[in-house]
């Protein structure tokens, strides 16, 4: 599997997407069930958001953790004091576990990177025991991220290179309605529930906003880090002056909503 994600640095990684994951870790967790005694596997784990929250949210076993980025691994790994966490580099569509040995298979912001995500799905469930859970929660880059929305509508109108990002951010894996959901039905889970949960990111100025986009990091950042230098500088103020919106910098707050999808192995 080839991660269409991009990452350099952990703590860009937080500033840019983590400290959003840890939000939204616990509603994902409260759709997709859990219970004292379960064995989980967490599958894309990143810097570790989901896993540490499932730790904290009920008496599991075991939890399993897997993420494609030697750099994602290394950081949830440095961060891990729970002797049940077990942390290692995998690929999701070639999970390292026998069949039926997790009672749920769990992957928070990871299926629309997958550029094969119902190898990923399969893999999910096929070790995932009967009975047990399947579950993943993707952003909507299409309609729910307005503060994403914002730059890459904002690049889109610079250049041809930017229409050609807007159409792959927007349309990437698992993010249409029902995609999810025909998708968790093909693999052959049962009782497949979709759902839609959300919360708002907080930023506290342009630089809290643009920082670890500008180092590079995520699909966005990869376009800054590839723009010519005459070209960076322009780009930085017309997405500055769409995050303005004409008054001062400082605050602002957008909300961002994921798709959720929940099925059962029979």
């Amino acid at each position: 599997m080839i991660s269409s994600f991009n990452v350099h640095d952990a703590a860009g990684y937080e500033q840019l997407m983590g400290r959003w994951s840890r939000k939204l870790a616990p509603l994902f967790i409260d759709f997709a069930g859990r219970a004292d005694g379960e064995k989980v596997l967490d599958v894309g784990c990143g810097t570790g958001s989901l896993t540490f929250a499932l730790a904290s949210t009920a008496d599991l076993r075991e939890i399993a953790a897997i993420d494609y980025s030697p750099v994602f691994v290394e950081e949830a790994n440095r961060r891990n004091t729970d002797p049940r966490i077990e942390i290692r580099q995998a690929d999701a569509c070639a999970l390292p576990f026998e069949d039926g040995t997790f009672d749920r298979a769990l992957a928070l912001l990871v299926l629309h990177f997958v550029p094969e995500a119902e190898k990923a799905v399969a893999e999910m469930r096929r070790v995932v025991r009967p009975g047990g859970v399947v579950a993943a929660a993707v952003w909507d880059h299409l309609g729910g991220m307005p503060g994403m929305r914002m730059m890459v509508d904002t690049v889109a109108a610079l250049s041809e290179g930017g229409r050609q990002l807007r159409a792959r951010y927007c349309f990437q894996p698992m993010m249409q309605p029902g995609e999810m959901n025909r998708t968790f039905v093909e693999q052959g889970l049962v009782d497949v529930a979709e759902t839609q949960l959300m919360i708002r990111m907080d930023y506290q100025n342009f630089d809290d906003f643009w920082g670890p986009i500008a180092a590079g990091e995520g699909p966005l950042g990869k376009y800054v880090a590839a723009l010519d230098p005459t070209e960076r500088a322009p780009t930085e103020a017309a997405v500055r002056d769409a995050y303005e919106a004409g008054r001062p910098d400082g605050p602002r707050s957008f909300a961002n909503v994921a798709w959720a999808c929940r099925g059962i192995v029979p």
